[in-house]
């Protein structure tokens, strides 16, 4: 069985993928994507010159996401 992706929420940054995965657009085309890195970046914050990438715009647009996954009871 195939282990999940994971997809790592940086605080205050972007969405970080590593390991084999595809992303396409709302049409179903894919983007391409770097063969030569562990991960990718992906934006959330929305100030991306080069969306659905991240280029390091959140470190001077203001952004904020530092919120954090529920904790399991236990």
């Amino acid at each position: 069985m195939q282990e999940p992706i994971v997809i790592r929420c940086r605080e205050n940054g972007p969405l970080v993928i590593q390991g084999a995965f595809r992303l396409v657009d709302h049409l179903g085309n894919a983007y391409p994507l770097p063969a030569d890195k562990p991960f990718v970046a992906l934006c959330r914050c929305g100030a991306s010159g080069n969306k659905p990438f991240c280029d390091g715009s959140h470190k001077t647009c203001g952004f904020s996401g530092g919120a954090l996954a529920p904790q399991e009871p236990g």
